[in-house]
């Protein structure tokens, strides 16, 4: 990728798109290409983070490992969005294991030159927070999820999330990656996501083929997430 795609990428990013023609040129010689193959680990947790990374394609899994070796999927970055930022700010190790889930080309955008950025731009800084709090918000929603919810109400709620018109006669819902991530993120063992998906299958709610789940009644399928808890 050439230094004029990356100015272009940067150019279309929300965070990025509102800088002057200026301040743009002075992140490109600071914005590196990562490319990796499926399995290969970016950085791994306790790892220096020397900048904050863009998704150009491909999809990147944050994780953490027990000492047992059992992993825990914290979030799964899809293209066009961003992560390591709250750690760029913090200066500390990183705190997870990022790793490509399938090939995949990253931006890294070097700190020093978010810093001096946030610097000459009070909108920029704005516009970055405003993306580290919508990211806390969505942890705050997991940590509510896993505490109050059981195993059902969680997958619906997967399932329902991103839909603003529950009414519409049936949505087609396909999973970005694996069912077993999905149940990790979730907080869950596969075993227990796919009785449950079992469970909205018998019921008539919701009919699985492979990746695809099919939602055949969204508002009989919110109110059974209801009715169980």
């Amino acid at each position: 990728m050439s230094q004029i795609d990356i100015r272009s990428f940067l150019r279309h990013q929300p965070l990025f798109q509102e800088l002057s023609d200026g301040q743009l040129s002075a992140l490109v010689p600071c914005t590196h290409e990562v490319r990796g193959q499926k399995g290969q680990i970016i950085f791994q947790k306790g790892d220096p983070c020397e900048g904050m990374y863009l998704v150009v394609y491909g999809r990147i899994k944050l994780s953490i490992s027990s000492a047992q070796g059992a992993e825990k999927v914290i979030e799964i970055i899809h293209p066009g969005q961003s992560f390591a930022e709250a750690v760029m700010f913090l200066g500390r190790p990183c705190p997870v294991m990022a790793q490509f889930l399938e090939d995949g080309l990253l931006l890294q955008v070097e700190a020093r030159s978010i810093f001096a950025a946030i610097a000459r731009d009070a909108a920029f800084a704005h516009r970055l927070l405003a993306g580290l709090s919508l990211r806390l918000h969505g942890l705050v929603r997991d940590v509510e999820r896993y505490s109050v919810e059981n195993a059902l109400q969680r997958v619906i709620g997967y399932l329902l999330q991103g839909e603003d018109h529950p009414g519409q006669p049936n949505r087609v819902v396909t999973l970005p990656v694996n069912k077993n991530l999905i149940a990790s993120r979730l907080n869950l063992t596969p075993e227990t996501f796919s009785r449950v998906l079992h469970q909205l299958s018998d019921a008539g709610l919701v009919a699985v083929n492979g990746r695809e789940i099919t939602l055949i009644d969204m508002n009989r399928l919110a109110d059974f997430g209801s009715v169980a808890g």
